[in-house]
């Protein structure tokens, strides 16, 4: 079964909420507190995610997923399918990673980068969009927490209690330029969740503006 909850993230300007404008990229700092241990049933994964919602509401992902038999990867996803597992950065307790997906609507590509801002290490993942018709421009993002459990119609304990820092959309200052994009911070969190239980076994805490970003935590 698939669960999932989080918030979006929009912008609130003098009464109205809404997702910016000409959004190329997103980005955000997924920090690792503590591992809980391994409680994820067998045959099954979650996901810590980072998601962009194209204008044709095509998903981009670059997820910290654990699963039932290791320690957790970050993956590259595009249209729910896993692209790439990245090899050089792998998950450690208190270390910051730095994740962000840039629409490159000039080379018709995705760039996935990730870095671990503890030792100062970048990978970085460039996949190609086959489908002509793809809308290189943001409508949605999405930050939370999915569940896939293959053995039971139940979410189950989480992993990791992580801290989300820096969430941020980015704008293209130039069409010419797709390396030219300016970042800003959203400032309104609005709960999201597939709905289909009453709770969860999650809790998004202390939320909180912090060097002019919103931050949350996610424990159990």
């Amino acid at each position: 079964m698939h669960f999932w909850v989080g918030s979006l993230c929009h912008i609130q300007d003098k009464g109205n909420v809404f997702f910016p404008p000409r959004v190329i990229s997103i980005s955000d700092i997924i920090t690792l507190d503590a591992d809980l241990g391994n409680k994820i049933p067998d045959k099954s994964w979650m996901l810590y995610l980072l998601e962009l919602f194209n204008r044709q509401n095509v998903p981009l992902e670059l997820n910290l997923v654990c699963s039932f038999n290791d320690d957790g990867k970050f993956h590259a996803i595009f249209g729910g399918i896993n692209q790439y597992e990245f090899t050089m950065i792998r998950p450690i307790v208190d270390h910051s990673y730095m994740r962000q997906i840039i629409m490159n609507p000039t080379s018709k590509s995705i760039i996935y980068i990730l870095k671990d801002v503890t030792v100062n290490k970048s990978e970085k993942f460039n996949f190609t969009v086959e489908n002509r018709s793809f809308i290189f421009e943001g409508a949605n993002h999405f930050t939370g927490i999915e569940w896939w459990n293959k053995s039971g119609n139940f979410p189950y304990p989480i992993r990791f209690h992580v801290e989300i820092s820096q969430l941020l959309f980015g704008q293209g200052d130039d069409p010419s330029d797709p390396q030219s994009i300016s970042y800003y911070p959203y400032n309104r969190l609005i709960p999201d969740g597939d709905g289909s239980i009453k709770e969860y076994p999650v809790s998004f805490s202390k939320p909180e503006i912090r060097d002019g970003c919103l931050c949350y935590r996610i424990i159990s």
